[in-house]
């Protein structure tokens, strides 16, 4: 049956409005600075302030941060005795060196790090290079801003902006994260899916872990087209995921061997690996919001397909694709 036309002088539809973020009043929320500085500290900042004289440092003030209102100590800790969180990303050098070149410039150290409490110590999820730097000068303190509350400091590290990540640091970060919840408890991924951002991270976290040189941008749209967080507790859920980490690894290997033969056949675009990784890829073309395709089988087609790739097939035009693809994304 055909369909009938549409009328072109019928009136349009009108479309639907467009919700608009509510704004809070401007000196609507938090605190006054008189309630930033007024009342008592809880039993929990005075044995916060015991442990900093501690470790031989000086509470010089708490209050209560203006958002919240939870209280901070504002303290001077010997720099001995801050460390960075174990798990996030490794120190840039180039970046620590600039930090202990302009701090004299100014005479100053005016950037507090935040600090949490750990054993007779204290660990830092946003100084490392402020702790480097400062080393670098010989200094002998730094001025923290300190929390009672450990677990913050996951929260902050998945916030951390002072250096930009690329996909290498943020999986290692996320990986080591992982790792340290469940060696302390039984929390699982989705009760911590803030802090670890996406699931695949966790995946492609522990490829980087046992090869530096693993190509995770090449995998990560595979990857996270497939991961979910799970409701395991993370030491079960990490089982999981080393098994995922070991087919990507294999994989990889053969992909690497189909790269070979495109290099053989003449081709000497650095984007060859994205171009393999595409042609072999079964759900290149799914949709976000469906169903997830599982992991393990896709990564099995993956690895069938990349045994028999043919470099003969691989035309001008897919190096083009790949390249203005790949031109939008940094990684890497």
């Amino acid at each position: 049956m055909a369909r009938a036309k549409k009328d072109p002088a019928a009136p349009k539809k009108a479309a639907a409005p467009r919700k608009r973020k509510v704004k809070a009043e401007a000196g609507s929320v938090g605190l006054t600075a008189d309630e930033v500085a007024a009342g008592s500290p809880p039993g929990e900042v005075e044995e916060l302030s015991s442990k900093i004289e501690g470790a031989g440092g000086k509470t010089l003030a708490a209050y209560r941060e203006p958002l919240g209102g939870h209280w901070v100590a504002l303290a001077a800790l010997p720099l001995d005795r801050v460390k960075p969180t174990p798990y996030q990303r490794e120190l840039s050098k180039a970046h620590a060196e600039r930090l202990a070149t302009v701090i004299p410039k100014v005479g100053r150290f005016l950037d507090p790090v935040i600090a949490v409490p750990e054993g007779d110590s204290f660990i830092t999820p946003n100084g490392m290079h402020r702790l480097a730097a400062l080393g670098q000068l010989g200094a002998k303190t730094v001025i923290a801003l300190v929390m009672p509350e450990p677990e913050i400091a996951f929260r902050i590290l998945a916030l951390n902006t002072e250096k930009a990540h690329n996909l290498k640091d943020k999986a290692l970060e996320v990986i080591r994260m992982a790792r340290a919840i469940a060696e302390a408890d039984n929390r699982s991924e989705t009760d911590v899916a803030f802090e670890l951002e996406q699931p695949a991270l966790v995946t492609i976290g522990i490829c980087y872990e046992k090869n530096p040189r693993f190509s995770g941008g090449a995998y990560n749209s595979v990857v996270s087209k497939c991961e979910s967080f799970s409701t395991e507790p993370m030491a079960k859920s990490l089982k999981l995921r080393e098994a995922h980490a070991d087919k990507l690894l294999e994989l990889d290997e053969l992909v690497t061997k189909a790269v070979a033969k495109l290099k053989e056949a003449g081709w000497t675009s650095g984007y060859l690996k994205p171009i393999v990784v595409a042609r072999i890829n079964p759900i290149r073309f799914v949709k976000p919001g469906g169903d997830r395709p599982d992991l393990g089988k896709t990564i099995a087609k993956m690895i069938e397909s990349a045994k028999k790739f043919d470099a003969s097939k691989v035309k001008a035009a897919d190096i083009a694709i790949a390249a203005a693809s790949a031109g939008s994304s940094s990684d890497e």
